[in-house]
């Protein structure tokens, strides 16, 4: 299990590693990504099984 000491340590290194004004615009292009991604899991989902064969 992670714990807050973990949290703070994986926190402090992003903030060394990519600088404070880094970090907002990382997490937004990683939301986007997972948003992209259940998007596409769904269009998949509802796709007819003729379509999933081709």
């Amino acid at each position: 299990m992670i714990g807050a000491p973990q949290i703070i340590l994986i926190v402090v290194v992003l903030l060394l590693l990519f600088g404070g004004r880094k970090i907002p615009e990382l997490m937004r292009g990683l939301g986007s990504g997972i948003k992209e991604f259940k998007n596409a899991s769904k269009e998949d989902e509802a796709a007819p099984e003729s379509d999933k064969k081709q």
